[in-house]
């Protein structure tokens, strides 16, 4: 094999690895969602402990995967369509690393809650949502595995219905504290674990914004469109 060939197949076997870890990440993430959201609908504290405890391994393959890249781009110096690759899985496992967070900090809130006299049929509702951005997250995967930008746009315009549900969600949590001011220590707590289903779903559209990069060479143009109005730090530190 000319040694050029060679360099070539050493690069592809690279990111192989490299983007195998990503799915492998992503599976985590998704799991780790549907986790949290079912934990606080069952109020099971288990459950939720196994969410935290979790993220570490999320968190060890967010760093295996940069310093990987970090590790390409040094020894192979890519250029063109394969630095952006390269780029591309920095951003992708970032994104993916700080969904965990957000689902790491919907079971603190469970453990925080579980106590307390459940409010009618709000948890169901952020399972539902959490199920939502669980699905894009699937789908924008597949699409970073088969370059689908096309797949990739649809995602990103899905958070929209994300942004919705949301702020459906903030008007039924202010109705429960107004009628009652017994919930609102509960309500607080479910208004910070909807604001970080939807800060999840906004990272998602992030990764979806990179597939439509690594495979066009643009980032998208027009604006994220969003109907979510309400502030955006709530409740989302580690």
């Amino acid at each position: 094999m000319p040694h050029s060939e060679h360099i070539v197949s050493s690069f592809d076997r690279d990111l192989e690895g490299i983007q195998a870890q990503i799915m492998r990440m992503g599976g985590l993430v998704e799991e780790a969602i549907a986790k949290a959201t079912e934990a606080l609908e069952a109020r099971d504290p288990e459950l939720a402990r196994a969410v935290r405890d979790g993220d570490k391994a999320i968190d060890a393959l967010d760093e295996r995967v940069n310093d990987e890249a970090a590790r390409i781009i040094a020894q192979r110096q890519p250029i063109a369509r394969d630095l952006r690759t390269v780029l591309t899985v920095f951003r992708v496992s970032n994104n993916l690393e700080r969904i965990g967070d957000y689902a790491k900090n919907i079971a603190k809130r469970t453990e925080t809650i579980i106590d307390q006299p459940p409010v009618n049929g709000t948890a169901a509702s952020l399972r539902r949502m959490a199920r939502q951005v669980e699905l894009m997250l699937k789908d924008v995967l597949d699409a970073y595995i088969q370059r689908d930008a096309g797949l990739a746009m649809d995602v990103r315009m899905r958070d929209r219905d994300v942004d919705q549900m949301y702020s459906a969600l903030f008007r039924e949590y202010l109705t429960f504290m107004l009628e009652d001011p017994r919930n609102i220590t509960t309500c607080m707590h479910l208004h910070f674990m909807a604001k970080n289903i939807e800060r999840m779903g906004d990272h998602v559209t992030s990764i979806a914004e990179q597939v439509i990069y690594l495979v066009t060479g643009d980032l998208p143009e027009d604006e994220r469109p969003k109907e979510d109005s309400t502030p955006h730090d709530a409740g989302v530190g580690r």
